[in-house]
């Protein structure tokens, strides 16, 4: 018996083949473009919450636990500071006039926790004024008993030569000490403000050196 040869495909099955493979193709770049665009977003969102949560060499100054935006209070400032500034709620003054250090952890780089109890241990500053606050993750102050927020150069116990140490702890600590409120779970923040900084660099922006910030030492956790 004899075999029949191969027989051509007709016009119809050649148009259907190639609208197939055309379709497969267009639905397989749409896929990559999708995951490109996501990946984009994600990245893009990423990067825009870190920089205005952390900042970056050129917004902010690190020493130790404690941070510093470097614009902060300057109508200039550039877009990150702003956003940073607006999210946080606060209205300082210009880096000339003040400068503002937060710390979210301690001088080992573990976060500060109400479940823990610290020493923050400072030199005298080269400043009119300065104070510690104490907050809560939200940048709220901690409801306690004593009323007791802050304490600043001119009711902190010093030394003679200036240096001081504050105590942070949910349980009352003789000296100066800062209730860190009821909640265990509760994270933490201290805010270092420094007016009338009589060190300045070329710029006009009140200068502290790196060894005249207070280190932050954990002690103990429950």
């Amino acid at each position: 018996m004899t075999a029949l040869p191969d027989m051509p495909l007709s016009g119809t099955q050649t148009h259907t083949s190639l609208w197939r493979d055309e379709g497969g193709t267009s639905m397989r770049a749409l896929g990559y473009f999708i995951g490109a665009f996501a990946v984009a977003l994600i990245l893009g969102i990423g990067s825009a919450w870190y920089m205005i949560e952390r900042g970056s060499l050129l917004t902010t100054t690190r020493i130790g636990p404690w941070k510093s935006w470097l614009s902060e209070g300057n109508p200039n400032a550039d877009p990150y500071t702003r956003a940073h500034l607006a999210r946080s709620g606060r209205l300082p003054l210009t880096s000339t006039a003040a400068r503002y250090f937060a710390a979210d952890t301690d001088s080992s780089g573990s976060h500060l926790s109400a479940s823990c109890e610290y020493v923050v241990s400072g030199a005298a500053l080269n400043a009119r004024w300065w104070s510690i606050a104490l907050y809560d993750s939200y940048g709220s102050l901690i409801p306690n008993p004593s009323r007791r927020y802050s304490f600043n150069n001119e009711e902190a116990v010093r030394r003679s030569d200036g240096s001081y140490q504050i105590h942070i702890s949910r349980q009352a600590r003789p000296g100066n000490w800062l209730p860190s409120g009821k909640d265990p779970d509760r994270n933490l923040t201290l805010m270092l403000r420094v007016y009338g900084l009589r060190d300045t660099d070329a710029t006009g922006i009140g200068q502290v050196p790196a060894e005249s910030l207070p280190t932050i030492e954990r002690l103990q956790c429950e």
